[in-house]
């Protein structure tokens, strides 16, 4: 009986143990209330499902930011590659005269051919006209070629679209081709082809054009009844006009009475009493101005003295822009004359209109685009 009581107690003392090594087994270091405790493996996944996203959103906004950078970095490079350059183009305003604008056009190797395809209607210089200014040449005509020869005649071969123009526009095309492609120190005048023929006058009202037509054949010719035709010559001279807040130069070729001995003096007192009232155009000097001596001329630049009356600004020295702009442009649109020098008496110096003096004779380029094809 005490051995049977022995072997009992001894039986439950090993299951007790081996229960304890069970529960070792399969818990290891860890407490009840970490047993217990619902597995974290939820919240690790909810977890990372918030990281991902953080990061997918990070990645995305820094590679939105990156390509952002990338295209803001390429659009910048194209906008630096595409260089432009200021070309005079002759328009026609909504007065009906061709006037020159300055306009910014991409910069190409053929400048000639490409400032004439910007005067085509509906071309590409569409989006680029001022307001209430058109192009001149008619639709769908195209630039074939251009040939440039020795003594400076320009050769200009366009589409028979070209012919597609009324008759009352002919001398207007005409101008406004041969006043933009003789900007170019290198132009001296332009003779016509279409589609490879040359022409002797053109197409639809006969004017001729078998000597070339260049700017001393004239633009918006005014002919004015009270001049002398015999005793006068044919002078281009600008006048300011103004549309809207724009202030232009319109140029106008007309016959005034012409001093033999001095023809500078005759131009000068021409636009000093201003344009004909029924061109509608502006008269930029004061009343009373005048030449204190005659005109002096010396390579290339013409020196003019006028009293003080000249002046806008009596005691800054200065003369408006727009009576400088005026005497430049009429006067270096005279054989020969490069820039003038303009003096006022009793003054060492004068000034434009920001306080910066005219150290130097005044020329073309300082108004308007100039160089070579």
């Amino acid at each position: 009986m005490k051995k049977h009581s022995l072997w009992i107690y001894m039986g439950i003392i090993s299951i007790s143990l081996i229960l304890l090594s069970g529960c070792g087994l399969f818990q290891g270091e860890q407490t009840l209330e970490e047993v217990d405790a619902p597995p974290e493996e939820a919240s690790y996944t909810d977890d990372l499902d918030e990281a991902t996203d953080g990061e997918t959103d990070g990645e995305t906004e820094g590679e939105n930011e990156d390509a952002g950078t990338d295209e803001g970095t390429e659009a910048g490079e194209e906008a630096e590659v595409v260089e432009t350059v200021e070309r005079q183009l002759y328009l026609l305003d909504s007065n009906g005269m061709i006037v020159p604008q300055t306009v910014e056009l991409p910069k190409d190797k053929e400048v000639a051919k490409q400032t004439l395809e910007y005067l085509v209607k509906g071309g590409p210089v569409t989006e680029l006209l001022p307001n209430g200014f058109q192009a001149v040449l008619p639709t769908g005509t195209e630039i074939i070629g251009l040939n440039i020869e020795e003594d400076g005649t320009l050769v200009v071969d366009v589409s028979e679209e070209f012919s597609n123009y009324r008759p009352e526009d002919e001398k207007k095309i005409i101008e406004a081709m041969t006043f933009t492609l003789t900007q170019f120190d290198n132009v001296e005048r332009i003779t016509l082809w279409i589609n490879g023929h040359e022409q002797e006058v053109m197409p639809v009202n006969g004017t001729p054009i078998s000597e070339g037509y260049s700017r001393a054949n004239g633009i918006n010719i005014y002919q004015a009844g009270a001049v002398d035709l015999m005793d006068s010559k044919a002078v281009t001279l600008y006048y300011p006009t103004q549309h809207n807040d724009q202030f232009y130069h319109v140029p106008v070729t007309q016959h005034i009475e012409m001093d033999e001995s001095d023809s500078y003096q005759s131009i000068v007192q021409a636009l000093i009493e201003g344009p004909s009232l029924d061109l509608d155009l502006l008269n930029v000097f004061n009343a009373g101005v005048t030449l204190m001596e005659d005109p002096e001329y010396t390579d290339g630049i013409l020196k003019l003295s006028f009293n003080e009356n000249i002046l806008d600004n009596l005691e800054e020295g200065s003369i408006s822009n727009e009576v400088m702009e005026t005497l430049v442009l009429t006067l270096t649109e005279q054989p020969g004359v490069d820039g003038i020098d303009v003096m006022v008496e009793n003054l060492e110096e004068v000034f434009n209109e920001d306080g910066v003096p005219y150290s130097e004779p005044v020329t073309r380029d300082m108004f308007v685009p100039t160089g070579s094809m």
